[in-house]
Parts: structure tokens; C-alpha cells; sequence
């Protein structure tokens, strides 16, 4: 991507994104006017916040996160998480796999869980997380192959609360030589500058998530 790319342009590929588990309403209803102003593509919120009536600009999609942030709540659960989450208004779903299935190799079972929750919220953007950081380079490439069996929209980098850290450029690349232009890819977790940003785009990411989405605004040109 190029290095002469607007505000505007980056703007539509941002999650603005507030995920603190102490969040309050009342900065959960900032996030969105932010994101009006911003020209933002969508908001993360945690589940507990939805439905965002009244306080979502148009043209701003609602994102919310299920399974978060561990992945380790049992499939059912987050199945039923991301049917509750469809039902308050949320336009896209970012799950968290299992990762202990992950890191024993139990893609099937990975791939199932992912299904399931896809059937769950059918209309939903299916936004499938990695945790990138924690896996091999031939585990995110599996891990990238049971999302798209399981019919996955994207697959994201990280939740950003996990110890092994955030999106890579490394990570990025692997999952864009992975899945192409099949699937959306999108980096989270320790985007803060514009320049963390020209990075990720330019490595194939398709949508970047943060909260430091002002700061980055502004590292790029108007237009």
C-alpha cells in the first residue's frame, strides 16, 4: 500500500476499538461519536455494551468480541454468545479459538468450534482470532485454514491481551500468503502510530484494530 495514502482511506479500514473490561457507557457512547468523526469503519465493544441504540452514527458498522479474551469457554457458549450478540445489532463477531486445541493440533475440532459459531451468527462479519503470538508459523497457517473451512469472513492477529503480544508483520504476511484475498485479515493489538499502521497495510491487512486510531489519523495525509 502506499505511503501516500489519506485519512480517509485508512479511516475505512479502522475498528475504533474500546475493549477495557471496566469501560464505562458513557465512554462506550464517546467511542462512537468518535468514530463518526473519525469516518471510522466500525466500532469493538464488549458484549455487555450492546445494543448501541441511538449512539452509533450512520454508517459505522458495531463489532463485538466473543469468547474474550482467553478463547477457552467452551464452544457452546461462544456459539451462544455470538447468537445474542447478532440479536442486540452486532454487524461483525471477532471470536477467539480455542488455543489449547490449537497448540495440541486439534484443527478439526478448532474448525468445528468456528462452524458452530458461524451458524450461530450467519449474518454476522466472522472475524476469526488467532493469537498469532502464541503459535508457530505452521500452526497460524493451519489456524488460518480452519477458519476458511469453517466459513470465516477474516482472520485476526491477536485480542491485544495476551502476553505473547500483538499483531507482527511477520504474522500478517504468513496470513495473507495463506489465505489471499479469500479471507479479510485483520491486525490488532499494539497499533498505535501511523507508522504501525502503513506497516500492517502495507504487509495485507485488511482492517486494523485499535484505540489509538486519533493518533494514527493523523500521521496521514487529508484527503
Amino acid at each position: 500500500m502506499s505511503s501516500t495514502m489519506t485519512r480517509t482511506a485508512v479511516a475505512k479500514l479502522i475498528d475504533h476499538t474500546l475493549l477495557r473490561p471496566d469501560a464505562t457507557p458513557e465512554e462506550v457512547a464517546q467511542l462512537c461519536s468518535e468514530a463518526g468523526e473519525f469516518g471510522a469503519i466500525a466500532v469493538c465493544v464488549s458484549p455487555n455494551m450492546l445494543p448501541l441504540t441511538g449512539t452509533v452514527p450512520n454508517g459505522v458498522l458495531v463489532a463485538t468480541v466473543i469468547g474474550f479474551p482467553s478463547g477457552a469457554h467452551r464452544a457452546e457458549v461462544k456459539a451462544d454468545e455470538g447468537a445474542r450478540a447478532a440479536a442486540a445489532g452486532a454487524d461483525e463477531v471477532d471470536m477467539v479459538i480455542n488455543l489449547g486445541w490449537a497448540k495440541s493440533g486439534a484443527w478439526r475440532a478448532v474448525e468445528a468450534e468456528i462452524a458452530l459459531v458461524r451458524a450461530a451468527a450467519p449474518r454476522s462479519t466472522l472475524k476469526v482470532i488467532i493469537e498469532s503470538g502464541v503459535l508457530t508459523d505452521d500452526e497460524i497457517v493451519a489456524a488460518c485454514g480452519a477458519a476458511e473451512g469453517a466459513g470465516a469472513d477474516f482472520v485476526k492477529t491477536s485480542t491485544g491481551f495476551h502476553p505473547s503480544g500483538g499483531a507482527t508483520e511477520h504474522a500478517v504476511r504468513l496470513m495473507k500468503r495463506t489465505v489471499g484475498d479469500r479471507l479479510g485479515i485483520k491486525a490488532s493489538g499494539g497499533i498505535r502510530t501511523a507508522e504501525h499502521a502503513r506497516l500492517f497495510i502495507e504487509a495485507g491487512a485488511t482492517r486494523l484494530g485499535t484505540s489509538a486510531t486519533a493518533t494514527i489519523l493523523d500521521g496521514f495525509p487529508s484527503g
